[in-house]
């Protein structure tokens, strides 16, 4: 009696984090995945945007450029669920020796579904990103809440934020989205 081969469903394929999924993640090539969260598949979309510069993962800002807060838009989700926006940097106080990592630049708690961060509850104000040394990532995460008012724990401090620990206090689960800048400090202007 031959052996049956087994058959594997796309669904278990795209589900399963393989080693191909993994190198053309650009949050597994930045290492957003690692540094800041597990592997996760995006079931939301995000679009973060300053002054009409939307924000692709990897690309580069210059810290005068994300002086406002930006627009955070939320696709996909329905009036009745409400979720959490986290902005961290992984890389302080440089990317060749995090040992402060992270540092939480905002946070925007109980934003309905199909709006914006702007209906939310700003916990943590926007910190404008000044990176000091090397070229820093500012993560985006958006997180899916149990219910509104369903993040109870606010971090006391911006320094040696963790966002795994905060999302497991807060039983939020892996993030449903997720984007990343990078940036760097701006040099002066030279004189002649």
């Amino acid at each position: 009696m031959a052996a049956r081969p087994l058959s594997v469903t796309s669904t278990a394929l795209t589900n399963f984090p393989t080693s191909m999924n993994l190198l053309a993640d650009p949050l597994a090539i930045g290492r957003v995945v690692g540094d800041v969260v597990d592997y996760f598949t995006p079931t939301m979309k995000m679009a973060v945007t300053y002054s009409n510069n939307q924000v692709y993962n990897g690309h580069e800002f210059f810290p005068s450029s994300i002086a406002i807060k930006p627009k955070v838009q939320i696709h996909g989700g329905d009036m009745r669920s409400f979720f959490t926006l986290v902005m961290t940097d992984p890389d302080v106080p440089g990317p060749s020796d995090p040992y402060l990592r992270e540092h939480l630049h905002w946070m925007v708690t109980d934003i309905p579904g199909t709006t914006d961060a702007t209906f939310g509850k700003e916990v943590v104000k926007y910190e404008l990103p000044r990176p000091n040394i090397g070229i820093h990532r500012f993560v985006f995460l958006l997180y899916k809440q149990k219910c509104r008012q369903g993040v109870i724990k606010i971090p006391i401090s911006r320094d040696l934020f963790n966002t795994r620990r905060f999302a497991d206090e807060n039983e939020l689960g892996p993030p449903v989205a997720a984007v990343f800048f990078n940036a760097q400090r701006e040099t002066a202007p030279r004189r002649r």
